[in-house]
């Protein structure tokens, strides 16, 4: 890592989700310093989802303090969580969400629509995505097709870029790989790390794929930071 500032800091966190049968989950502490590389394994129900939500804000802890690049979300509002998100966090996920008739430039630039201060640390927004793509091993040709009809390597490299954009100083890939090849699977994650070094982006994967935990300065159960409750009125 390359320095000890933390960019996430997660105590006493407590939430359950609201319904009769509702599942909880507990966090006593955990956290990531800048610029390393986290992958966080857990089997399908131990709460990754949902400890997910708690970082990026789309839900807040009953209870505990998250606290992302040292703001509490708690501390603000729905709103303003969104806007947080899209400023501090760079999201890759699992099926991509990319907008299928859009460009893949129009694809990329997407977040800075909605995060000034992103916006504010590129240059050259255009020719940064297009630098991304480069990087991350797309053909330049592919930056005005649609993203519809790229492969699904190209278009999990196209997520990267996108959450990569703006040098947010956290990436969640949650489970990018499980669609790839072990080949594609290692060159992708070969530019993501390469990405993220030389931007000092810290990255959180999540995975249930402990073949990958080599690649990483540090891998943490599920198990040995959350406890996951579920309750049956």
């Amino acid at each position: 890592m390359s320095d000890e500032t933390s960019i996430l800091e997660l105590e006493d966190v407590r939430y359950r989700w609201p319904g009769r049968t509702s599942f909880g989950l507990s966090v006593p502490a955990f956290g990531l310093k800048s610029g390393e590389t986290v992958l966080l394994l857990g089997e399908s129900g131990s709460g990754k989802s949902t400890l997910l939500s708690l970082i990026c804000g789309t839900v807040t802890a009953n209870s505990g303090r998250v606290a992302v690049s040292g703001t509490d979300i708690a501390s603000l509002s729905a709103g303003q969580r969104d806007r947080f998100r899209a400023e501090q966090i760079g999201l890759i996920f699992q099926q991509f969400n990319l907008l299928p008739y859009a460009s893949v430039l129009d694809n990329i630039l997407l977040p800075l629509r909605f995060a000034p201060e992103r916006r504010s640390r590129v240059n050259a927004p255009q020719d940064e995505a297009i630098q991304l793509c480069q990087d991350l091993g797309l053909p330049r040709d592919v930056i005005n097709a649609r993203a519809g009809t790229l492969s699904v390597g190209q278009q999990q490299r196209v997520a990267a870029a996108r959450a990569l954009i703006g040098q947010p100083p956290l990436i969640i890939a949650d489970e990018p790989t499980s669609a790839l090849d072990a080949a594609t699977q290692t060159t992708f994650l070969e530019l993501l790390f390469a990405q993220s070094q030389s931007h000092g982006t810290t990255l959180l994967m999540v995975s249930h794929d402990a073949r990958l935990a080599d690649q990483f300065d540090r891998v943490v159960q599920m198990s040995d930071i959350a406890k996951a409750e579920r309750v049956t009125p």
